[in-house]
């Protein structure tokens, strides 16, 4: 648990963090007995201490053996094996977080690794669609159309009193899989679990969000184990009152709060990040944790290719939140390459189900600043209105390919192999989630660029062997991205997330990437350091862009500002128990 350093105010109605004269940190608490094995927080289970057992009124409740951390953990990982299957695995670790949250976050930042892909994606896609049946315990904050009149008495209702991290979604666009209604509590509820574990943001200061604004799913709401509301979505005037009214009440009850905004639809992603990032400190991981990501990989896979950014022509597919976000994040890195407005459009391409992105098409608002002129296709070869994926390929000659428009093996083997006609090491990115919807397998698109692609997908795959050498996959995964993103700027107190800072994380990501290995992404077991890397770079931009409110780092250097980070960020250890004003 994070200290809290305003006076007078604690982290908990239940517990604060303060230090004793030595400096040591240690917990006050007001429960004891049952109630504080309840606590997740606060519950050690067997690792209590005597004298804590008899302090806080345990004596009897848990078996006399006080445990090591290492041996629960021990404990728990076996039982973590014995799980039949993903998805079992991922409730087992959710059953663990719910009691212990200590040794939940020892034991995944243990296995990092192994755990991530069955807490998150891909494994978490499922969870997500079977929420409601295998739902098990409260986690979060759900505001929905029965409470948002009484929001502030439902955010009252939260025991933590110092969130400086909220995730919160709409569930409207749930990884690949649409519309989830209620089940995207999942998602906020993962989400924040790799803030902590690779971000260092103490799990008393986060807050998962369901926005139940209804679901337009009629199997959904027919279902009677549903727990969200049972009616349509809230859309219009009535969606953005319902929204106003809970980013009001986030800024009164926890003022110093980011809010990332997850898994929004396509055009409604767009307009509450405009709404409301000069309102509240926020951002979207979707458009622009997913952009700064993209933009890693493909200035690493230019490293390995010896050529420059702006020596790329790229091809986007998929037009929704994260499609225009890497189309965003690419034009910002040819632009920042020196490249003028007119060159680096001219070098980007985004398709959509209809074909290329062409002015003059009933195209979204956001897809505006990405469509083609008609007057650049004059000399280009196609048939129908506009031109199709392969069309486009050809036409554009490109060399770069990036997926994100969830639709499974799009990437066919004469769209992989035009993108290989155009370079010797053709950029091949399907980077759709979960593992259903990318748009080629890695082992396929090496196949048919006889191991000349250079291959990175959203879900992780194992390295790929063909004809006797073996090729790395990389995993561009957001995670090496949103967790120092915004651990960076909850300890700047960043009063508004820049795009400065969004690519300054992207440039940390590529910079911190060893390609010796043929990779363009680093191993899982590096996201942890990588996070450090990006919030310290994330804090010192803050700076530079007149935004960051902690006025303790305004004139550190690099070195001091990487100190900062390392020392407020949150590891798994247990802390002492301590009475009630014993040391202050």
């Amino acid at each position: 648990m994070t200290i809290n350093r305003d006076k007078g105010k604690k982290i908990s109605r239940y517990y604060d963090v303060k230090r004793d004269a030595d400096g040591q940190r240690y917990l006050e608490v007001d429960v004891t007995g049952f109630s504080m094995l309840r606590l997740p927080l606060l519950n050690k289970s067997t690792a209590f201490t005597r004298e804590e057992r008899r302090l806080l009124e345990l004596d009897g409740l848990i078996p006399p053996h006080v445990s090591s951390i290492d041996e629960q953990k021990e404990r728990a990982y076996r039982r973590y094996r014995l799980q039949s299957g993903d998805l079992e695995k991922h409730i087992y670790l959710r059953n663990l977080q719910d009691r212990n949250e200590v040794l939940f976050f020892a034991l995944l930042e243990e296995h990092l690794e192994e755990m991530l892909p069955i807490l998150y994606t891909p494994t978490v896609g499922e969870a997500v669609r079977v929420f409601s049946h295998i739902y098990r315990f409260p986690r979060g904050l759900c505001v929905s159309t029965d409470t948002i009149d009484t929001v502030e008495d439902a955010l009252a209702n939260v025991p933590l009193d110092d969130v400086r991290m909220i995730v919160a979604t709409d569930s409207s666009a749930i990884l690949g899989l649409g519309d989830q209604g209620f089940g995207g509590m999942a998602i906020s509820i993962g989400k924040l679990s790799i803030y902590t574990v690779a971000g260092g943001v103490g799990p008393d200061k986060t807050l998962p969000v369901e926005l139940d604004v209804g679901t337009d799913r009629a199997d959904l709401r027919e279902d009677p184990l549903y727990l969200g509301v049972n009616h349509a979505r809230l859309s219009g005037e009535q969606y953005e009152d319902f929204l106003d009214r809970f980013v009001e009440a986030v800024s009164q009850r926890y003022p110093k709060a980011i809010i990332q905004w997850e898994d929004f639809a396509r055009g409604t992603a767009f307009r509450v990040l405009e709404r409301y990032r000069k309102v509240i400190p926020s951002f979207n991981d979707d458009i622009q944790g997913t952009g700064a990501m993209a933009l890693a990989g493909v200035l690493n896979a230019c490293k390995l290719k010896g050529e420059q950014l702006a020596d790329q022509r790229f091809v986007v597919v998929g037009a929704g939140a994260g499609g225009i976000g890497v189309a965003w994040a690419i034009k910002q890195g040819l632009l920042g390459a020196g490249l003028s407005e007119h060159e680096a459009h001219a070098r980007l391409f985004v398709v959509d189900r209809q074909g290329l992105l062409v002015h003059g098409q009933n195209i979204e608002p956001h897809q505006e600043p990405y469509a083609q002129s008609p007057d650049a296709l004059m000399d280009w070869t196609f048939s129908g209105e506009a031109p199709s994926l392969l069309e486009t390929i050809q036409n554009a000659r490109a060399t770069a390919l990036l997926g994100l428009s969830g639709v499974g093996g799009l990437f066919t083997q004469p769209i992989v192999q035009a993108v290989a006609h155009n370079a010797g090491r053709p950029i091949v990115f399907p980077l759709s989630n979960p593992t259903s919807n990318v748009e080629a397998l890695p082992d396929d698109v090496v196949r048919w660029t006889e191991g000349r692609a250079i291959v990175a997908t959203g879900s992780p795959f194992a390295d790929v062997v063909h004809d006797g050498v073996t090729y790395p996959v990389g995993q561009g995964n957001n995670a090496f991205i949103f967790p120092g993103l915004g651990f960076g700027a909850v300890i700047s107190r960043a009063r508004e997330i820049t795009d400065g800072m969004v690519l300054e994380a992207a440039r940390t990501l590529a910079e911190h990437t060893s390609t010796d290995t043929g990779r363009v992404y680093p191993p899982i077991d590096r996201l942890r350091e990588v996070s450090i890397q990006v919030a310290t770079r994330v804090v010192a931009r803050a700076i530079k862009d007149g935004v960051a409110a902690e006025y303790r780092i305004r004139n550190l250097g690099h070195e001091d500002l990487e100190a900062f980070v390392r020392r407020r960020f949150w590891l798994p250890k247990y802390l002492p128990f301590r009475q009630k004003g014993a040391a202050e």
